[in-house]
């Protein structure tokens, strides 16, 4: 998960480690047009995910995270395109797969839970003969057995009264079950990669253990692998097991869950972690990040939080930074962290 030249005494920042990975994307870079040209709003990112493993994906709203997540399923809005890089899942180029291959693709080899489930859902139509589309879409069923297997995953994910609820439209539904309802469509066909982009926003505290418990749950039982997009550390704590922080369209630091929440090096990260409520001292004003993330296109020379930096160097706004390595899982791309580290 990187991005950026490398330092001689580094191997490549945008490596990813060998071995079998079932999602692998390096450098990847998408744009949309700007003036003057077109805009990077994911600029050089790399992710690798293993069958059954949780990867979180944090930053801000504008960061780039949804648009990192489109990228993977081919489904980056026009005139968006990804310009460069590569991704490979399970083996194969995503990239140079045509439009019929990459329907093919989802569904069967990645699904995604997507961030507002009232506009993913077709207002006018059933909520189960949704899925049931989406399951004879990939096989060929009758109805009736697409139809039974779309109750069988209602009452998988925990919707109550599976075989009523049918047959019920979106606005009939709380937020909590058309979550349920986008899941239960996702798993129609077992993918080994999921996407959940914002699982939980909007939702009550109670819903959200029950989808977090629901998606771990997924995991474990059928060893499926998870990409979560999200700007809720507390959630993050709940399921991932490496986090990648993302600012500005880059990774700025990644490692274990424990590694990254625990003893974060990126002052972005620490900004994060510090402006968590529950660290707050009693009676004392909440941490904040003063300013907020550059438009794409109008990213700083040097580092892209140069400007909003507590601890920033001279040359942070002219050199990019390269990574730093803080153990074999855990990096950070800072010129604070570097000259710590002694690599300055």
């Amino acid at each position: 998960m990187s991005q950026g030249k490398p330092a001689r005494s580094e191997p490549e920042a945008s490596e990813v480690r060998s071995g079998d990975a079932l999602l692998e994307v390096q450098d990847l870079v998408t744009t949309f047009p700007a003036d003057g040209g077109r805009a990077a709003v994911v600029d050089g990112v790399s992710l690798r995910l293993e069958a059954g493993s949780v990867v979180a994906l944090v930053g801000e709203s504008g960061c780039g995270k949804s648009i990192t997540a489109l990228s993977i399923m081919r489904l980056v809005p026009r005139p968006g395109r990804v310009s460069s890089g590569s991704i490979r899942l399970n083996g194969r180029d995503v990239l140079s797969l045509g439009v019929s291959e990459m329907r093919q693709v989802r569904g069967a080899e990645v699904a995604m839970i997507f961030q507002e489930p009232m506009t993913s859902l077709n207002p006018v139509q059933a909520v189960g003969d949704q899925v049931v589309e989406a399951i004879r879409l990939h096989e060929k069923v009758s109805f009736d057995v697409a139809r039974n297997r779309t109750i069988e995953l209602f009452e998988r994910v925990g919707i109550p009264d599976a075989e009523a609820r049918f047959d019920t439209y979106p606005h009939q539904l709380s937020g909590g079950l058309k979550q349920r309802v986008m899941i239960a469509m996702a798993l129609s066909m077992q993918p080994k990669l999921l996407i959940a982009d914002e699982p939980t926003t909007a939702l009550d505290v109670t819903i959200q253990a029950q989808i977090l418990e629901l998606l771990r749950e997924v995991r474990d039982r059928f060893g499926t692998a998870i990409l979560l997009i999200t700007h809720d550390l507390g959630v993050v704590n709940e399921l991932a097991d490496r986090i990648a922080v993302m600012y500005a369209g880059r990774v700025v630091e990644e490692g274990t869950r424990q590694e990254v929440l625990m003893t974060p090096h990126h002052p972005y990260t620490q900004g994060l972690l510090a402006s968590i409520p529950s660290r707050a001292e009693h009676g004392e004003p909440l941490a904040e990040i003063h300013g907020v993330v550059p438009s794409a296109g109008e990213w700083p020379a040097g580092c892209r939080f140069a400007t909003r930096c507590p601890a920033v160097l001279d040359r942070c706004h002219s050199d990019p930074p390269v990574a730093t390595s803080l153990s074999e899982t855990h990096r950070a791309w800072c010129h604070v962290v570097a000259d710590a580290q002694g690599r300055g």
